[in-house]
């Protein structure tokens, strides 16, 4: 029971198939609290058949894109827990048409709003979460190997995804003094409802599947465990850092 006792918010979920869902049942299996948002009534609808059955789980809409839901948000964990020990940032979004065609096309709204949504999103997070955190906590992101090395139809998302990296850095420095520590984690390719939307999201996978040194796909419960890992006190002495869970791909050159 790794977590016990401990009360976090995960956002982003959008299915089962969410590597956020992994996180969270991974941190209930360890003895946590979750607390969930959405950011529509649509997505909504799934996130309160999954967390159902979960035991004193909270659940709310909160669109990260709004500061005045944010504040809310928060709000209303502070009345119902008032305090959180972790914080899952799983939120990403571009328009379809800049995952299409070529990076030097992406418009600038559509550049706009894919900073804005996955990569701003985390200090904003951030802020609101440092005043439940008086006695210290975790934040966690998702980024990907886009971040930092050309992916075929991940165009602005690659570039807002090392955005992201470099602002784990920068709050983990600024949060730090608060015993708060600040991580992401890099996944290998997943079948997300995200990642439908990459072109050619199939030999991807394939690709992974044949270079990777472990020769295998990565799997949702593996991300999970490594969530588990940043989250809880076994990884107090981590902040500021990237762990790659990708069956090793991010070391191979060719």
């Amino acid at each position: 029971m790794l977590m016990a006792g401990k009360k976090g918010l995960v956002v982003g979920v959008a299915n089962k198939r969410s590597i956020a869902w992994a996180i969270a049942q991974r941190c209930v299996e360890q003895g946590a609290q979750c607390a969930f948002s959405f950011q529509s009534e649509r997505l909504g609808e799934n996130v309160k058949e999954l967390t159902n059955d979960l035991p004193g789980s909270l659940l709310f809409q909160m669109d990260v894109s709004d500061d005045l839901q944010v504040k809310q948000g928060f709000t209303h964990l502070e009345k119902s827990w008032g305090k959180i020990d972790f914080l899952v940032h799983a939120v990403a979004y571009a328009p379809r048409q800049a995952l299409e065609g070529d990076f030097v096309s992406t418009t600038r709204e559509d550049f706009r709003t894919a900073l804005d949504i996955s990569t701003y999103s985390l200090p904003v997070l951030a802020h609101a979460a440092k005043p439940l955190m008086a006695h210290g906590g975790s934040i966690l992101a998702l980024s990907y190997l886009g971040s930092e090395r050309v992916m075929p139809n991940y165009n602005v998302m690659g570039v807002a995804k090392a955005a992201l990296e470099s602002a784990t850095r920068y709050l983990a420095n600024d949060l730090g003094p608060s015993h708060i520590r600040v991580n992401c984690i890099s996944s290998g390719p997943i079948k997300t409802l995200a990642a439908a939307g990459i072109g050619g999201f199939s030999s991807i996978l394939d690709l992974h599947r044949t270079k990777a040194p472990l020769r295998k796909n990565t799997e949702l419960e593996e991300v999970g465990d490594a969530g588990v890992f940043l989250l809880c006190d076994m990884g107090r002495g981590i902040t500021g850092q990237v762990l790659y869970v990708d069956g090793g791909y991010s070391i191979m050159a060719l």
